[in-house]
């Protein structure tokens, strides 16, 4: 088990266009505030058996996430772009290969949230929000959303649910985050911050409620 000087939360994500990448950036800001380190990472794009393998270090973006990267995480921010009300196929991939992680506990009792960007106002976002914490709930993590104590959750225009933070893109995905997207996005972040230093401080949940 971590102690708090060592605790990081894991935010994990993945971006075809770099909204969600900013939208990482941000909620990783928001653990920082709280006084917990961030670890940004990535999940690779699915290379077909006709495409050319990609490297194991990206050519720009953050390093690719590992097993033991999930695994040591105190806490998690997960993000992914929105695909017909579901996480991308991408992401998918990544957590289909925990099951090793699933059978040892190993994030079991840790809080994690998740984030998502879409093109429309009505293109699936929080759909997607609440098909990505299925996995999460597999592996017994505890769900946090943003509540309305946050003021911006209810003067938004576009993007943050209480489900999750959200950024509604555009159509051609070139929308930048409006000032409510980005303070939901910190918010959550030092949520899962707070929540992440109160747990280190010996306030663990304990696995076999």
């Amino acid at each position: 088990m971590h102690n708090h000087q060592e605790a990081y939360v894991l935010v994990l994500y993945y971006s075809k266009y770099g909204t969600t990448r900013e939208m990482a950036r941000q909620i990783a800001q928001g653990v920082e505030q709280a006084g917990v380190t961030a670890k940004i990472r990535s999940v690779p794009e699915i290379a077909s058996v006709t495409t050319q393998i990609e490297p194991s270090i990206p050519a720009m973006g953050e390093l690719y996430c590992s097993l033991d990267d999930l695994a040591d995480c105190a806490g998690l921010a997960l993000g992914s772009p929105t695909r017909f009300g579901n996480m991308a196929a991408a992401m998918k991939y990544f957590w289909d290969q925990t099951a090793t992680l699933w059978l040892s506990g190993a994030l079991q009792g840790k809080p994690a949230s998740v984030f998502t960007s879409t093109g429309t106002m009505h293109g699936g976002h929080e759909a997607t929000l609440l098909t990505m914490m299925i996995p999460l709930l597999h592996h017994g993590m505890l769900l946090l959303g943003i509540p309305y104590a946050e003021a911006a959750l209810s003067s938004t225009q576009r993007g943050g649910t209480p489900y999750g933070a959200g950024h509604i893109s555009g159509a051609s995905h070139d929308q930048p985050m409006s000032a409510d997207e980005k303070k939901l996005c910190i918010a959550q972040g030092k949520r899962l911050g707070y929540l992440v230093l109160q747990l280190q401080a010996g306030q663990a949940i304990n696995t076999h409620i």
